[in-house]
């Protein structure tokens, strides 16, 4: 472990100090603050020379973050476990027999995710809910079974306090979808987030049109493109935290992104953005990556002593990493002015031929990246396309159209959308506010989903132009909780926050409605 300089320490101090005073933090989120202030007194990472002038800079001058993992990663990022195992065994270190009707199927649940720890301090997977539940479905008269999973779904709202915690259906037809559906819609919360499994060939239009209804009233479920992500996971595959493909059993060990309009201003030209500046920045990144990777699998000791681990509810060997990258809009548009050329990316052609190239560069460097704790993915991360943070300013999530520049006929924002979405099997997705008029016609969303799915879109999300819940890049919020927490009230969830500088930084209130 490395000395630090007392100037930072007491900088530390005081920011501790200043949370502690907070009037707008829970207890919850105040502890949660000041452990990720102690976390960042610490220098044990081996890390690449040349990271600091990438990473501790000028947000402005950024072309490296690390999303808030800390200094000393005490566990992964992201943590999927097997929930199906748990409900058929139960768990020793839990001390809870395999649940036998519904009762005890969402207690002991509830109890299991207290113990997913997480980068948020809370599990962003909460499991395939309709499967999980169906079983336990003939246990209870359907009446109760409504009233059940409801409180369950309210339950997880009130005390899982962050909107990154997703859960999954589809993409068959099941009563407890169905319920889990019908719940959401009356309770209009932001947790969890909830993605379907859509596939043409095994889900009903009738069941898919009540997924739209449910998203038109509360943002959720978003609609992820089954048969895409089953070919590259095959059948074990899970949507976590914001639409994160991820292995059951598995997760993500770390998430960093590339910043790609702060290398685009740091070059000169797009020659020098393609041949220098860009493989200089993915390959620091990548070994800052690794080694956060060695010390969480080497030193850290989670998992040798974590009973998920012990238990077999996760697998160290179903883990990967997530090499992520946000402003590929950005990056073009600053390099079309730097050579003086005309267009913005989303809606001229050369512009967004322009993004396919540097996706292919990024994607055949990440391919020839080789690193040894990521057996699962063949010794390779995989590519997420990030959705932003509270603190972006002028960045542009992913590989997504600047809000404001989006092209005027939908389905020209599609086939831009369509050369991108290919190359991020851990995550990329887009969102759409639709007109109140669509309510009498879901069917249009639906062949939206089914056009999308066609041409290989990965994941889209829908929700009302005036609904409460929106989606704000990956996560939801309510439109309400950010008006309090605005006007300096406490708020439960976390992600309100992130929703509230996203708004005013991120202008997500300002989508272009379909």
């Amino acid at each position: 472990m490395r000395d630090i300089t007392m100037e930072r320490v007491n900088e530390t101090r005081t920011q501790i100090l200043d949370t502690i005073k907070s009037p707008v933090l829970t207890h919850e989120q105040k502890v949660t603050n000041m452990a990720n202030l102690a976390d960042s007194l610490l220098e044990v990472l081996d890390l690449p020379e040349g990271l600091d002038e990438l990473l501790n800079v000028e947000e402005d001058e950024k072309c490296i973050c690390d999303l808030f993992e800390g200094h000393a990663p005490v566990r992964p990022r992201y943590i999927v476990p097997d929930y199906a195992k748990f409900l058929r065994e139960g768990s020793e270190f839990l001390q809870l027999p395999a649940p036998k009707d519904l009762y005890e199927a969402v207690d002991s649940l509830l109890i299991f995710y207290k113990h997913v720890p997480s980068v948020t301090n809370y599990p962003v997977y909460l499991g395939q809910l309709d499967e999980l539940l169906e079983p336990y479905m003939d246990t209870v008269s359907e009446k109760e079974a409504k009233k059940i999973i409801k409180m369950f779904l309210r339950h997880i709202d009130r005390t899982v306090l962050d909107s990154f915690a997703h859960a999954d259906i589809g993409p068959k037809d099941t009563r407890a979808g169905r319920i889990i559906m019908e719940a959401e819609g009356e309770l209009e919360d932001a947790v969890p987030n909830i993605s379907m499994k859509y596939d043409e060939d095994l889900t009903s239009d009738e069941y898919a049109i009540k997924a739209v209804e449910c998203a038109l009233k509360c943002a959720k479920p978003s609609f992820a493109n089954h048969k895409m992500f089953k070919k590259e996971f095959g059948d074990d595959y899970v949507l976590a935290s914001c639409y994160n493909g991820l292995a059951l059993g598995g997760g993500s060990y770390t998430l960093c992104r590339l910043i790609l309009g702060g290398i685009a201003r740091k070059s000169e030209n797009i020659a020098d953005f393609k041949e220098n500046k860009l493989p200089y920045v993915m390959d620091i990144m990548a070994r800052y990556m690794d080694a956060r990777i060695r010390f969480e699998v080497e030193e850290s000791g989670f998992f040798e002593n974590n009973f998920l681990a012990k238990e077999g509810f996760i697998h160290r060997d179903r883990f990967t990493a997530m090499f992520g990258l946000v402003g590929l809009a950005d990056a073009v548009n600053i390099l079309f002015e730097k050579e003086g050329k005309e267009g913005r990316f989303g809606n001229n052609d050369a512009a967004t031929q322009l993004g396919v190239e540097i996706m292919d560069i990024i994607n055949d460097f990440n391919n020839n990246h080789h690193n040894e704790y990521c057996e699962y993915t063949d010794g390779h991360f995989l590519l997420h396309a990030q959705v932003g943070i509270a603190e972006d300013i002028n960045i542009t999530p992913g590989t997504r159209i600047p809000i404001g520049e989006e092209p005027q006929e939908l389905i020209d924002q599609l086939n831009v959308l369509s050369k991108f979405h290919k190359y991020f099997p851990s995550g990329t997705g887009d969102i759409f506010p639709i007109d109140m008029t669509v309510h009498r016609n879901p069917e249009y969303v639906l062949d939206i989903i089914k056009g999308s799915f066609r041409k290989d879109l990965r994941y889209l999300s829908f929700y009302s132009s005036d609904s409460d819940v929106i989606r704000v890049t990956g996560y939801l919020v309510k439109r309400s909780e950010l008006e309090k927490l605005d006007k300096g009230s406490a708020v439960l969830q976390d992600t309100t926050a992130l929703g509230l500088g996203a708004s005013k930084n991120g202008h997500i209130l300002e989508r272009k409605v379909r």
